[in-house]
């Protein structure tokens, strides 16, 4: 388990990189991929600036990966591989973007899907074959990233990472590391 969640937050922190605050991202000023807004929740401190982002220790952002993205999206009781993909895609569109994409690619119909990852979500996701599901994910998730308005900005970067999440997890899946 939480040999997973370094493995996963490894691949994450390095996808991420450090401190930017780029004007055209709407995520603002971010490091190791935690925007200010997640930091003000995080610590209930909506009067953090920028600065405070800057100063992040490595720490604290995996005790928030752990807590807002990795434990809300059931990483632990995911397979080896699909743990990455739903996680890492969380991180960068949302755990209940994930989520929805993860119901989707196991054949939820969509009165099912719900954004929320539980018995039933859980249970799907432990028959499907890891492979396809990583296939199905790194696919739904290029076509998500492919309608958001700042595409064109940011489109190939997203596109790229996707590749390699998918590399990666592919990588993990068929090395039979079970993460539960």
């Amino acid at each position: 388990m939480d040999h997973q969640f370094a493995e996963c937050l490894a691949f994450t922190l390095e996808q991420e990189g450090g401190y930017s605050d780029d004007p055209a991202d709407p995520g603002g000023a971010t490091n190791m991929g935690i925007t200010l807004a997640t930091l003000q929740r995080w610590d209930r401190n909506p009067t953090l600036d920028a600065a405070n982002v800057m100063d992040l220790a490595r720490s604290t952002a995996a005790a928030i990966y752990r807590a807002l993205y990795w434990n809300v999206l059931q990483g632990d009781s995911l397979p080896a591989g699909v743990d990455l993909s739903v996680f890492d895609f969380g991180v960068n569109a949302g755990p209940g973007r994930s989520a929805m994409l993860l119901q989707e690619a196991v054949g939820f119909s969509a009165g099912e899907v719900d954004g929320c990852i539980g018995p039933i979500t859980l249970g799907a996701v432990l028959k499907a074959d890891p492979v396809d599901l990583i296939d199905r994910l790194a696919g739904s998730q290029a076509a998500f990233y492919r309608n958001l308005p700042e595409f064109d900005i940011f489109g190939q970067g997203w596109l790229g990472r996707t590749e390699r999440r998918k590399d990666a997890a592919l990588a993990m899946a068929r090395q039979g590391v079970i993460s539960a």
